[in-house]
């Protein structure tokens, strides 16, 4: 069990990364409300204690700390600070917490407008999946100030480990973008390198089981075991949102005036072969 809070935490955004962040969160004993579009979304939870609410605006209003795992910014956004979001109701001393990767710009702008309402946001991308979030060892990266954490991390230990402080807000969305975009660039070289395998008559197969022992390993290497090893099939699944987090890198490396390199070349060329180019 993790340290206690005398937080009400909220939660929105219950797919197959928040779902089971949220779970850890009620079965840790932490009183949670939470909101989904679609009811039987809301009816896997029917086994826990947790609580459920009609919109966004209700939920900020029953709750302390709400967190937010949707898809992207106009998601994000629209649940934050819309017409029937979270900002419209919460309680001055509440914290939003943007579990989603979007773009650092957009967490900046929302904590400004939370701020104004005596409410603190911190942006909190998460990578490893629903079931590294199961055994409490999702990596949560974090932008925000220093006393905010504290007060959430009692929340975020329940699905957590490492929680790592990058900076004020922004911060962690910057590391998070900059994490896919190298599992992106780790695709395109390890395609390449299965490719020369075959040009040298190294069986693939055998090749990823002495990649996985080896120093050439990779998380990379872990995702890419499709029968011809390339990156084609992982298209239509990982494609859309690779594509959408290296064009948010090109975005600030270019607001920067900075040089994205080799690492964007190589993700280029995974991207040219899921068909989703950038």
């Amino acid at each position: 069990m993790t340290a206690p809070t005398a937080d009400r935490v909220g939660f929105i955004g219950l797919g197959s990364q928040g779902g089971p962040m949220a779970r850890r969160i009620v079965e840790d004993g932490i009183p949670t409300v939470l909101w989904a579009r679609r009811q039987e979304t809301l009816d896997a939870y029917s086994d826990t204690a947790a609580e459920y609410a009609s919109s966004p605006a209700e939920l900020g209003s029953r709750v302390d700390v709400a967190c937010v795992c949707v898809v992207d910014d106009a998601g994000v956004e629209e649940v934050v600070a819309g017409p029937d979001g979270l900002l419209s109701t919460m309680a001055s001393g509440g914290v939003v917490v943007i579990h989603s990767t979007v773009h650092p710009d957009t967490c900046r702008r929302l904590a400004e407008q939370a701020r104004a309402r005596g409410i603190a946001l911190v942006d909190a991308p998460v990578s490893g999946g629903g079931m590294a979030a199961e055994a409490r060892k999702l990596l949560v990266m974090v932008g925000g100030d220093a006393e905010t954490l504290e007060r959430v991390r009692p929340v975020f230990a329940t699905y957590a480990d490492p929680i790592v402080h990058l900076g004020p807000v922004g911060a962690g969305q910057r590391a998070k973008l900059i994490n896919n975009l190298m599992l992106t660039a780790n695709l395109g070289v390890l395609e390449s390198a299965y490719a020369l395998a075959k040009a040298l008559e190294v069986d693939p197969g055998q090749l990823s089981t002495v990649l996985s022992h080896g120093s050439g390993n990779s998380f990379a290497v872990n995702v890419l075991r499709t029968p011809d090893f390339v990156l084609g099939p992982l298209g239509a699944m990982a494609g859309p949102l690779l594509q959408k987090d290296a064009r948010l890198v090109v975005d600030l490396a270019t607001a920067a005036g900075a040089e994205p390199g080799t690492v964007l070349v190589a993700a280029d060329a995974a991207l040219d072969s899921m068909g989703c180019q950038r």
